[in-house]
């Protein structure tokens, strides 16, 4: 492995001696290159073809896309990708890590990745601003943490997401969700309930954002505001993108969440998805939906649906000062329905609880579940049994009506 490493570093080298800086070569141009520079070397006489197969394209990778890392964020089976440093490279396939031999050839190699990266999508890193999320042109979601932040080498995170976006009838296949709980909520945006995904990590809320947009009518005018863009909504015709500005040094302004949902409020939308509300942002994603968007969607991070409620006051009180018993009555009138997801110890994803958001009753906010998942035990592999099993309580179903809409219960 070391003498690879090595060699490719020599030929790498002698390749940027041959390449013309005075204009923007095709890529084609820089593989001929590459190509002579092979034929030339006589180290690979003697070695099986495999290896100068294999040194072209790690060549070319190093050269024009994302070196060491362009094979994994390929691998349809990845899906997620951890860089602690150039020398250690962390994947995650089926919901177990494993560390890669492979990595780059030095820090300064790394730190050209990823200003290659953060350039693609119009962002900044460096010391000054050492921290930034990005994503790669598939739309996989990208974390950077830069020195003097990063104390072992550039840290970077890649989630990558299926190249087929995924379908409820896959995640009913999957056993993360019952198919009498996917009709249920089906029917619920296509009535234009709003609804608020929560979960932890890795759980599955951008998925399972990305299926339930899949449910709405296609005539509809949907405007999606995220961080960095990674929701990839399917079948609208009438879609707005729309994605947040980092300030930077030069003058430009940042532009954030926030901005963005009011700017969206003036644009005639049918229906405003929020990526993720972190911070003060839950206040305009709120009264968005007090205001007439309905059928809006958002999803943030939590360890169950009641502790999601209590995140959400938390969040608008860092942007709105006014008595937490008027915060909780406008999340009470503007979230319908919080559908939780978890991952569990078998590395499952799967849908736990399904509630409505009841009102208020004196200053706390009642939750009515309606869908819980409950386990029976394990199989023989260590998977987690169990079944998302109908609550006893009723939905509300004023919005059902007016949509013209019923749901006839099993």
């Amino acid at each position: 492995m070391q003498e690879y490493t090595q060699l490719k570093k020599k030929l790498r080298k002698k390749v940027l001696e041959r390449l013309d800086y005075g204009r923007e070569m095709e890529d084609g141009e820089v593989m001929d290159v590459i190509d002579q520079v092979l034929l030339e070397e006589r180290e690979l006489w003697l070695m099986p073809v495999g290896v100068g197969q294999g040194l072209r394209t790690d060549l070319f990778d190093s050269l024009r896309r994302l070196d060491v890392l362009q094979n994994l964020v390929e691998d349809p089976g990845i899906t997620e990708i951890m860089v602690n440093g150039p020398h250690s490279i962390f994947v995650e396939r089926e919901g177990r890590l494993s560390r890669l031999e492979v990595g780059f050839e030095s820090r300064e190699k790394l730190q050209d990745v990823i200003q290659q990266i953060v350039a693609g999508c119009n962002r900044v890193v460096n010391e000054a601003s050492p921290i930034v999320d990005a994503r790669l042109p598939d739309g996989s979601r990208v974390n950077i943490v830069m020195n003097p932040i990063a104390l072992d080498g550039p840290i970077v995170t890649i989630r990558r997401f299926p190249d087929d976006p995924i379908t409820m009838e896959e995640l009913i296949r999957r056993g993360s969700v019952s198919r009498e709980a996917a009709q249920f909520l089906q029917i619920l945006v296509q009535a234009k309930y709003n609804i608020f995904i929560s979960g932890g990590t890795g759980s599955g809320k951008t998925t399972f954002l990305n299926v339930l947009s899949g449910f709405i009518p296609q005539d509809e005018r949907v405007i999606t505001i995220e961080d960095s863009a990674e929701l990839r909504l399917q079948g609208l015709s009438n879609l707005v993108r729309m994605e947040t500005r980092n300030g930077n040094v030069e003058g430009c302004l940042e532009i954030g969440i926030r901005d963005l949902i009011r700017a969206s409020l003036r644009m005639r939308p049918d229906r405003v998805i929020v990526g993720e509300v972190r911070g003060a942002e839950a206040v305009d994603m709120v009264q968005a939906m007090n205001t007439g968007h309905e059928g809006s969607m958002s999803t943030g991070h939590a360890n169950s649906a009641a502790d999601m409620l209590s995140r959400l006051e938390n969040m608008i009180l860092m942007g709105l000062e006014i008595p937490l018993t008027a915060i909780r009555r406008q999340i009470a009138s503007g979230i319908d329905i919080l559908v939780h997801l978890g991952r569990l110890r078998d590395k499952s994803r799967k849908v736990l609880e399904v509630a409505e958001i009841a009102g208020c009753e004196g200053d706390s906010i009642q939750l009515n579940t309606l869908y819980r998942f409950e386990e029976s035990g394990e199989d023989r592999k260590g998977n987690i049994l169990g079944e998302l099993r109908r609550e006893g309580g009723l939905l509300h179903d004023y919005k059902l009506k007016a949509a013209g809409l019923r749901w006839q219960e099993s």
